[in-house]
Parts: C-alpha cells; sequence; structure tokens
C-alpha cells in the first residue's frame, strides 16, 4: 500500500488533505512543520510527501532540498502543496527541487488524479520517463 506523508501546520488542511484521500488505498501519516516531516520522512519512508510552502521551523522549499540532498530520502516523490501562485514561487519550488506543485484551495478530484499519477510514474525507471508518465497521466485525467 503506498504511504503519503501529508506536511500541513494547519490541522484542518491537512485533515482535509487525507479526507480526500480517504478511500483511495493510501496509507496516510500526517506531521506539522518543517522538522517532524524530514524526519518521518527518514523513519516511515513514504512513497510521497504533499508538502506545504508555509510551515514552522522549516519551509517546505528548505525541506525540499534537505529531502533531495540526502540519499535516504532524495527519491520520495515530493508534490507541494500551497497558496502562493506567483512566478518566483513556482521558480523557488522547482529550484528545491519538488516533482510537482497544486495551489489551495485544493480539487479534490485533481489531488487525488496527481497523486496516483505521481506514484504510477515513481515505477519508472528513471527521471525522463517518470516525467513523460507523470504528464500524461495528468493531461489524461485533466
Amino acid at each position: 500500500m503506498p504511504r503519503v506523508l501529508i506536511a500541513d501546520d494547519n490541522a484542518p488542511n491537512a485533515d482535509l488533505l487525507e479526507a480526500h484521500l480517504d478511500g483511495t488505498g493510501y496509507e496516510t501519516k500526517i506531521v506539522s512543520n518543517g522538522e517532524e516531516t524530514i524526519a518521518a520522512a527518514r523513519s516511515w519512508q513514504p512513497d510521497l510527501i504533499l508538502l506545504d510552502v508555509m510551515m514552522p521551523k522549516l519551509s517546505g522549499f528548505e525541506v525540499c532540498r534537505q529531502l533531495r540532498a540526502d540519499p535516504a530520502t532524495r527519491d520520495i516523490a515530493v508534490l507541494m502543496v500551497t497558496a502562493l501562485d506567483q512566478a518566483n514561487d513556482v521558480e523557488m519550488a522547482v529550484e528545491s527541487g519538488t516533482d510537482d506543485f497544486i495551489t489551495k484551495p485544493i480539487n479534490k478530484s485533481e489531488l487525488v488524479l496527481r497523486v496516483r499519477a505521481m506514484l504510477e510514474s515513481r515505477e519508472k525507471p528513471n527521471e525522463l520517463e517518470r516525467t513523460l508518465a507523470y504528464m500524461g497521466r495528468v493531461q489524461q485525467g485533466l
């Protein structure tokens, strides 16, 4: 069963993300700050992290950078969840190593589609094939 770590300091937002994934067959776990996210990524080894950008202790950008720098966590898929929508925010997300991002307010169908596509694409043998598979799945679903 794929594991999805939900990292959001706002409990209602985290609960909503978890509720959106209810019934999809994913095991979920919630953490509420950047340091907990890194610790859970190392110990729980999720397949995907839904990572809020604005969190205490470490921002989602910094968490993503640290995950990518650690051989034990660098291959975990990261989908940033953010209310930020400025061009430089997207640029910072990409530079930090996120696989993709989704903006708030979250649309349940879009979230489930992106999570499924990202998890399925992670089975591909290399980064190019993963990216192409993910993009194809998202385009089919939208």
